[in-house]
């Protein structure tokens, strides 16, 4: 068994593990956790009361943190001709086409999210297995597919920081929040912003109890669980 470091230990005496957090509470201790020597990502973990190995229950999509994930994302677009151009004059970071999916089977993966528009799905469709182990793969239900007129918008919304959610295969999701350094109310407007954007997302076959239990941690820290009820009426208004 793998023993715990001695600040994670410390860590863990700062908190009364019968006790669920109000959000406010969770963001508080989640910094006074974080012993690491870098700055530590805040993340949500949520688990679903769905069945990831029932289509109709998937749990897919996009929340757009109104203050950013505290780094800087490198975007890449494939893309061609007027697109390419458009890409470009937006700001992406790497635009191309036949010469990115060939450099990407290579082994280069020096970007943090994926777009396309939908004349090269045909072409991105090969690296499937190199994107998607990555969770960087194009897809129309997560707004990485898209149109040339809307790719503008769509590469603005990464770079400011837009995020991808996921059910995985044991029901769990796991989503950055942002760093350890934000302000309280910055953490506290991204946590609502996923909230929001996982509630909408209900699918709908899912069946009694959406979400079970939630829980707020550091990259490095233990997890603090959070009341369910006042975070799932987290809004952004």
């Amino acid at each position: 068994m793998t023993k715990n470091s001695k600040g994670y230990q410390e860590a863990v005496k700062l908190l009364d593990r019968t006790a669920a957090y109000s959000p406010q509470e969770a963001i508080e201790l989640v910094k006074k956790t974080a012993r690491a020597k870098f700055d530590e990502t805040v993340e949500l973990h949520l688990r679903m009361g769905v069945d990831p190995r029932n289509a109709s229950q998937q749990v897919r999509g996009v929340a757009l943190l109104p203050h950013g994930l505290g780094k800087k994302i490198r975007v890449l677009v494939f893309a061609q001709g007027e697109a390419q151009m458009m890409a470009q004059n937006a700001g992406a970071d790497f635009v191309g086409g036949d010469e990115l999916v060939k450099k990407i089977e290579a082994g280069w993966l020096e970007f943090d999210t994926a777009i396309a528009t939908p004349d090269m799905m045909g072409r991105v469709g090969k690296l499937g297995k190199i994107l998607g182990r990555k969770g960087l793969m194009p897809n129309p239900k997560s707004g990485t597919v898209v149109a040339a007129a809307d790719l503008a918008r769509v590469i603005e919304d990464a770079g400011k920081g837009r995020v991808e959610f996921k059910l995985d295969r044991t029901a769990i999701i796991h989503v950055a929040l942002g760093k350890v350094s934000f302000e309280d109310d910055k953490l506290m407007a991204n946590l609502a912003a996923v909230v929001e954007a996982v509630m909408r997302a209900k699918p709908s076959g899912a069946k009694g109890q959406y979400v079970r239990s939630a829980f707020l941690t550091t990259t490095m820290g233990p997890g603090i669980k959070l009341d369910l009820k006042t975070t799932l009426s987290l809004t952004t208004a």
